[in-house]
């Protein structure tokens, strides 16, 4: 007969608590496949930004990007990441750092243009991106079904 343990354990996805940050993902804990940690994902942020920044720099006028900087900077990170991240599976900061975007449960598969809308807006709406479960994966990757591993 089952125990009331053994219910909550099956109801909570057979998580154990022993399992290491990624354990309740099918991840290994360290090396290619592993979660990225915070440290390369604020790196890769700063590149892409900086990247879009630049981009944004070069498409308007040097007076008009005074005044439309954040605006423009901002939709041209949304597009660079809603792009890269569903065709390709990882931004230039990604690559740069050695990481990928993937579909949980299916290693091997970007994430597509639905799971990178959703990844992309609630990314750009900031708080998602820094709020983190316990695997220590974003709520923008949680939402999309996504996580950023290391390649």
């Amino acid at each position: 007969m089952a125990s009331r343990e053994d219910m909550g354990s099956w109801l909570e996805g057979g998580r154990r608590e022993d399992a290491g940050p990624a354990g309740g993902l099918g991840l290994p804990e360290t090396g290619p496949g592993s979660l990225a940690r915070l440290g390369r994902r604020a790196v890769a942020l700063v590149v892409d930004w900086a990247v879009a920044t630049l981009i944004a720099y070069l498409v308007t006028s040097p007076a008009s990007f005074a005044e439309l900087n954040s605006w423009v900077t901002l939709s041209v990170f949304a597009l660079e990441n809603l792009l890269l991240v569903s065709t390709v599976g990882f931004t230039i900061g990604h690559r740069l750092l050695g990481m990928q975007v993937r579909t949980l449960g299916a290693p091997d598969v970007a994430p597509g243009f639905a799971r990178g809308a959703v990844r992309t807006l609630l990314l750009c709406l900031v708080i998602p991106a820094v709020v983190w479960d316990r695997d220590g994966r974003g709520l923008h990757d949680r939402a999309a079904g996504t996580g950023l591993v290391r390649r």
